[in-house]
């Protein structure tokens, strides 16, 4: 595939994942922890966790209380938006079968994944202990 058609693919999945998991997933789920579980039309709804949040708290020992919740869900919505594009640009420019594709992306995934929340989780933790 060419690589102009490539990087416009990538980039229209990152805005696209990105306004998805923000806008139509984290966000409403913020809105549900942050008021305790009322909905803005005075509905008791079941509070949903936040995985990779959850995720982050739970390795690095973070203090949920001390935590930015705007600004980390921001950030793993550009971790996800990003991990989502860069593995579809690189799918779309090897030459390889489907099955290979399927492989690498798999491997790609999960490497990106562990290697981004590592490292925002550390980032985190240096934050937090910065506020101690």
């Amino acid at each position: 595939m060419d690589y102009k058609i490539s990087i416009y693919l990538s980039l229209g999945a990152f805005i696209l994942v990105f306004i998805v998991d923000y806008f139509l997933i984290n966000k409403k789920k913020l809105e549900i922890i942050k008021n305790k579980g009322v909905t803005k039309k005075g509905k008791k709804k079941k509070i949903k966790n936040i995985g990779e949040l959850d995720y982050l708290i739970a390795k690095f020992k973070l203090d949920f209380k001390k935590i930015d919740t705007d600004k980390a869900i921001i950030c793993i919505t550009l971790i996800n938006s990003f991990i989502i594009s860069i593995v579809s640009f690189i799918i779309m420019i090897i030459p390889f079968k489907m099955m290979w594709q399927m492989l690498i992306a798999f491997v790609l995934l999960f490497c990106l994944i562990y290697s981004l929340y590592e490292l925002y989780g550390r980032y985190l933790k240096k934050k937090q202990m910065k506020k101690d």
